[in-house]
C-alpha cells in the first residue's frame, strides 16, 4: 500500500469508508485482501469507484432490461478510467406488491441511502424506472449526498389490437371500463389482455414512472435527453453507457444532490409536472425528494404555478400520444425551452452545465402535435390543481387535464364507502342507491390507514351506472390513483380519515361542492353537526404489531408533506 492510500485527506475508491476494526490501515490492507479474491489487480484497485444499483427483480416486469444497462454503464465507467462495482436493493415492481407500492417506496430509499453510505464509492448510478423506485432513489441519495447520476429504464413501446395502438396502463383502464359496462366481451378482453404491454420498460403514456423521468431529467439529475427514450432502443443503452461515463466527472466537479436539487430547481419540476399533464402521484414524490434536502412545497405555490403553466404535452391520459411520440417529437429538451422564459436556467445539473446552457444547443425537429408552443398550447393552465375547503384543511389533489369539464362545478349527493372492503363489496351491487350526480366517497384508505395509501382512488363507475352509458363522476378519496388512470378524481384530502380529517366524517346522503374555478371542496354540513359527528365517530388507526408495517403506521407524514418518514426529512431551509 503506498502513503496516499493510507492517508485520511480525501480518501478515494477502496479506501472510501473503511470498516472499523480500530487499526486503518488493517481494515485497508484486509479490504484489498478480500477484493483480491474477486480477481481485481493493484492497478483496478487504486481507481475511483462508481457504484451501480442494480434493481433488475422477477417481480419487476418493467426492471427486465436492467442487466443490459448495468453492462452498459460499466463499460462508460471502464472508459473513464474507473471500477463499476453493482450493487442491489430493494426493488418494487408496481402491480405485484401489497398491500400497495408506495408503502415500501420509503422502505427502498432507506435501502439506497445506506448502502450508498456503507459501501466504498465515489459516485453511483441508479438504475430504476417503475413508478415508486425513481423517487425512492432520488430520496435515498438525497439523504446520503454522494455524487449521482440517475438513469431510467426507459418506456414500454406500445403494442396492437385490431388496429389499434395499445399502451399500458391508461388503455388498460379504458378497456376494463368497458368491459365491466358490458360494450367488451370475454373473449375480446383476453386479447386485449396480452398486446397492453408487450415490451421491456415502463408504462407507455404519461403516468407516474415517465412523469418522475422527466422531474429527474429537470432537477439535473439525468443526462439531457435520456427521459423519453423507449426502454428498447439502441440509444437507451447509448445513454446507459454515457450515464457511466459521466459520473467519475459529476464526482469530480463535486455535484451532489444537495447542490441539484434546490428550491429553484424543484420549481422548475413543478412547472414541468403542470405543463406535462403529469402524474398526481408526481406532486408526492416530488413533495417527499425536496423534503430531504429542506425544500417545502406548498399546494398554494402549486396553485400558483398552474394558473400560470399550460400543458403544452398530448399524450395519455390527457391526451392522445404515448411516450415513443414524445421521445421522437422533441422530447424534454423541446418542452424546456417552451418553457424557459418560466424557468430559473441557472440551475447545475449533473453535467456541470446550467439549465440554460443545456437550452443554447440547437433544437431538432419538433412534432406539434406531440409538444404545442407556448403560444397554442392544449390547455390554458397547468393539469393539476389543489382543492382547500373544510372537507379538505390541509388541501387535496385533483388532475383538471384528465377530468370531465362538465363536473368543474357540481354538487352532488355522497354515496360513501368506508373502506376499499366496502368498496369491493358494494360497487356492483344492484342495490347500490347511486345515480349519476351523486359523488363517490371512499373512506379510509390515506398513508396511515392499513392500505397504505393505495392507488384506489379511481374509484370504478358503479355496474349500473355504467352499463347505462356513465363514464365519469366526482370521486373523492384520501388515497392516490395510478397516473395512467382519468376521471374527475379527487385525491390525496388530508387530513386523511384515520388521524380524524374530515372525509372521515361524511356520510351517506351529504351534499359535497366542487369548485375549480374556486378551487374548493366543501362538505355542505354546518359546523355543529360536524362537531357532533366528530365527538361520536371513532378513529380507525393502523396498528400492525411489528416489522416495517409498523414503522410505516407510526412515522409516514401525510400526503402534503409526500408520505415520506418523519426521522428521514431534512430540516427546511429559511
Amino acid at each position: 500500500m503506498s502513503n496516499d492510500e493510507t492517508s485520511n485527506e480525501d480518501p478515494k475508491g477502496f479506501a472510501r469508508g473503511l470498516t472499523n476494526y480500530g487499526d486503518k490501515d488493517f481494515s485497508l490492507y484486509l479490504r484489498r485482501s478480500f477484493a483480491k479474491s474477486m480477481g481485481y489487480s493493484n492497478e483496478t484497485l487504486d481507481r475511483p469507484i462508481v457504484g451501480i444499483v442494480n434493481t433488475a427483480s422477477g417481480y419487476n416486469n418493467c426492471h427486465r432490461g436492467v442487466p443490459e444497462l448495468v453492462e452498459a454503464v460499466k463499460r462508460g465507467v471502464l472508459l473513464r478510467g474507473g471500477l463499476p462495482i453493482e450493487f442491489p436493493t430493494i426493488s418494487l415492481g408496481e402491480v405485484f406488491l401489497n398491500p400497495t407500492s408506495l408503502m415500501f417506496r420509503n422502505l427502498m430509499s432507506m435501502d439506497t441511502e445506506e448502502m450508498i453510505r456503507a459501501q466504498p464509492m465515489d459516485a453511483v448510478v441508479l438504475i430504476g424506472g417503475c413508478d415508486k423506485t425513481v423517487p425512492a432513489q432520488l430520496m435515498g441519495a438525497a439523504s446520503a449526498n454522494l455524487p449521482t447520476i440517475q438513469l431510467v429504464v426507459g418506456p414500454m413501446m406500445t403494442g396492437r389490437y385490431e388496429g389499434e395502438r395499445l399502451g399500458a396502463c391508461t388503455d388498460c383502464r379504458r378497456f376494463w371500463a368497458d368491459y365491466r359496462a358490458g360494450r367488451v366481451d370475454t373473449a375480446q378482453i383476453n386479447a386485449i389482455e396480452g398486446n397492453l404491454a408487450t415490451t421491456i420498460g415502463t408504462c407507455a403514456v404519461m403516468g407516474t414512472a415517465s412523469t418522475m423521468a422527466c422531474i429527474a431529467e429537470t432537477l439535473g439529475m439525468t443526462l439531457p435527453g435520456t427521459a423519453a427514450i423507449p426502454a428498447v432502443h439502441a440509444d437507451r443503452l447509448r445513454a446507459a453507457e454515457a450515464t457511466g461515463a459521466q459520473a467519475l466527472e459529476t464526482a469530480r466537479l463535486g455535484l451532489t444532490p444537495s447542490k441539484l436539487i434546490t428550491e429553484k430547481s424543484v420549481e422548475n419540476a413543478l412547472r414541468v409536472l403542470l405543463a406535462l399533464g403529469g402524474s398526481t402521484n408526481g406532486i408526492l414524490h416530488l413533495t417527499a425528494i425536496a423534503g430531504r434536502c429542506g425544500v417545502a412545497i406548498t399546494l398554494n405555490r402549486l396553485n400558483e404555478l398552474s394558473d400560470t403553466t399550460p400543458v403544452l404535452v398530448n399524450l395519455k391520459p390527457t391526451g392522445v400520444g404515448y411516450m415513443e411520440d414524445f421521445n421522437t417529437a422533441g422530447a424534454m429538451g423541446t418542452l424546456l425551452r417552451e418553457l424557459q422564459s418560466l424557468l430559473h436556467l441557472d440551475c447545475p445539473t449533473v453535467t456541470g452545465e446550467t439549465l440554460g446552457e443545456r437550452l443554447q444547443a440547437a433544437p431538432g425537429f419538433v412534432d406539434r402535435t406531440i409538444i404545442r408552443s407556448r403560444e397554442e398550447p392544449f390547455e390554458d393552465v397547468g393539469g393539476l390543481v389543489a382543492l382547500f375547503g373544510n372537507l379538505a384543511p390541509d388541501g387535496a389533489i385533483l388532475k383538471r387535464s384528465a377530468a370531465d369539464p362538465t363536473l368543474f362545478e357540481s354538487t352532488g349527493r355522497a354515496v360513501v364507502f368506508t373502506s376499499l372492503e366496502d368498496l369491493a363489496e358494494r360497487i356492483d351491487s344492484d342495490d347500490l342507491d347511486v345515480k349519476a350526480d351523486d359523488v363517490l366517497v371512499l373512506q379510509n384508505a390515506g398513508p396511515k390507514s392499513p392500505s397504505g395509501m393505495p392507488e384506489a382512488g379511481y374509484i370504478p363507475i358503479p355496474k349500473k351506472l355504467a352499463r347505462a352509458g356513465i363514464k365519469d363522476m366526482v370521486r373523492i378519496s384520501d388515497c392516490r390513483m395510478s397516473g395512467t388512470a382519468f376521471g374527475t378524481i379527487v385525491l390525496h384530502v388530508t387530513p386523511e380519515t384515520t388521524v380524524g380529517g374530515p372525509i372521515g366524517l361524511v356520510q351517506n346522503g351529504d351534499e359535497i361542492r366542487l369548485s375549480i374555478s374556486n378551487k374548493s371542496l366543501d362538505l355542505l354540513v354546518d359546523d355543529q353537526e360536524l362537531e357532533r359527528r366528530r365527538r361520536t365517530t371513532p378513529l380507525k388507526p393502523a396498528t400492525p404489531a411489528r416489522g416495517y408495517a409498523k414503522l410505516y403506521a407510526d412515522h409516514v407524514t401525510q400526503a402534503g408533506q409526500g408520505a415520506d418518514f418523519d426521522f428521514l426529512m431534512a430540516p427546511t431551509k429559511a
